[in-house]
């Protein structure tokens, strides 16, 4: 993304993300505003529609959404707003209000300098790559200054329909049925858009619901807490002697939770903890879990174990759910935490996967540690900051150290290297069995690496 002048917008892994004010500024905000409003509503419909709009907390959110609203207003088209909430809640809610679209502003796990906007259609479901390409081409060209301008009793309304955010928390209340956690439980939400949730959901469910980080504050939104940083959740899980602990990211569509020990139990571990559960109860659609590449070996062979398989996808929530769309496949996931449950949601949920790992723990008793368990491969992540990792695509020497390193752990693990969606990374993860081997190879692809695309 660059200056406002030449504007140059590419849709990342997620969404438009920047530096909020340098980057994702108002004359971009804009422009997507009017773009997407034009692509989703007006093409389509032939007429102006509506287009429900959320944030999640960070400081930027209002500079970003009062361009946004005012690009979208600008092509005659209505505004919905539900301020602070979810991205998974916007995406409920965007499909249940049958609106054209609904666009939600964040940065997800990120800094507190970067802002996002990440474009859901009218089924709740995030854009694919073509219509993600139409709006950039439309918003990159001088076409978008042809675009509709409607004025008088045609420009877009602005409604507020932050009340409806409640159809959300019920239908997430409503998985966890009558279950009631006996005991205490540490939540984490990273000081943002889960924070009003979460108190509304699991306060009904647990006996003693520990809150942390649950001010909707946008200058320490994922400061050292949140699901990129559960440490602090789970020493506090075993400080006050909880019965298990979670955190969500900035925008709620992740969650990640600790053990009453405080050990960490990661989107692996809880999608095999869940596709036990369903396929007990004759729920798990082709005896299927859909993850990325980067899922653990240890989630593969525990599905196998219980009579299940996995399909791997690209990295990406999206390309998961494309996969469970194919197949009417009934959970799928990241690592990371965003975990997808095909009946009752369309994009990573962290209040429905919580709500569901509550449930089956609140069914089964016991420790959460043994319900949660699953044997590991080491698994080395490493990120190489680079110059410029657009030249990573067809590096003779960097593809030789990845065939090298394929050849070598065949049969005991597994290599995959890619440059970041959004930041000048290029991730290498490599696993297997034997932690000295899965170094030895690590090492040898990041020199590679570093020799042909400089570190940063």
């Amino acid at each position: 993304m660059k200056g406002d002048a030449c504007l140059r917008v590419e849709f990342g892994t997620d969404g438009i993300r920047g530096v909020a004010n340098a980057e994702l500024t108002p004359d971009v905000a804009l422009a997507a505003g009017r773009c997407i409003a034009y692509v989703m509503s007006v093409a389509r419909r032939g007429a102006a529609g509506r287009i429900m709009i959320a944030k999640d907390t960070r400081i930027s959110g209002d500079m970003v959404e009062g361009a946004l609203v005012a690009g979208i207003c600008s092509v005659g088209v209505n505004v919905w707003k539900l301020g602070i909430a979810p991205t998974p809640c916007l995406a409920y809610l965007t499909k249940a209000a049958r609106c054209d679209a609904g666009v939600m502003i964040s940065a997800s796990h990120n800094p507190i300098e970067d802002n996002g906007i990440k474009v859901f259609d009218r089924s709740g479901y995030k854009l694919d790559d073509a219509m993600e390409r139409t709006i950039e081409r439309l918003m990159n060209g001088a076409v978008r200054k042809k675009l509709p301008a409607p004025t008088g009793e045609r420009v877009g309304l602005v409604i507020d329909r932050s009340r409806a955010a409640s159809r959300y928390t019920s239908a997430v209340s409503r998985i966890m049925g009558g279950v009631r956690i006996e005991g205490r439980v540490v939540i984490d939400c990273a000081n943002g858009a889960t924070a009003r949730f979460a108190k509304r959901v699991f306060r009904d469910h647990i006996e003693d619901a520990v809150i942390m980080n649950g001010d909707e504050d946008g200058r320490r939104i994922n400061v050292d807490c949140g699901s990129t940083m559960p440490g602090k959740m789970a020493r506090r899980v075993v400080r006050t002697g909880a019965r298990l602990g979670f955190a969500f990211d900035g925008d709620g569509d992740r969650v990640i939770f600790a053990d009453e020990k405080g050990n960490t139990v990661d989107g692996d571990n809880v999608m095999l903890l869940c596709a036990g559960d369903f396929k007990r109860r004759g729920r798990l659609k082709g005896n299927v879990v859909v993850a990325t590449v980067m899922s653990n070996l240890g989630l593969e062979v525990g599905l196998g174990r219980i009579g299940a398989r996995m399909i791997r996808t690209p990295v990406g929530d999206k390309y998961v759910l494309r996969e469970m769309l194919r197949g009417g496949y009934s959970i799928g996931g990241e690592q990371s935490g965003h975990v997808i449950f095909f009946r009752h949601s369309t994009t990573g949920d962290g209040l429905i996967t919580a709500a569901q790992v509550l449930r089956i723990f609140g069914e089964a008793g016991g420790l959460f540690s043994e319900l949660a368990k699953m044997r590991r491969s080491e698994q080395l992540l490493r990120n190489v900051t680079v110059k410029d990792r657009k030249n990573f695509s067809g590096n003779r020497k960097i593809g030789n150290a990845i065939r090298r390193a394929a050849k070598e752990l065949e049969g005991r693990g597994r290599v995959v290297v890619r440059p970041s969606g959004t930041e000048p990374k290029i991730r290498v993860m490599v696993e297997a069995w034997d932690a000295e081997l899965a170094a030895r190879v690590a090492d040898d692809i990041i020199g590679a690496v570093r020799d042909e695309l400089g570190e940063a």
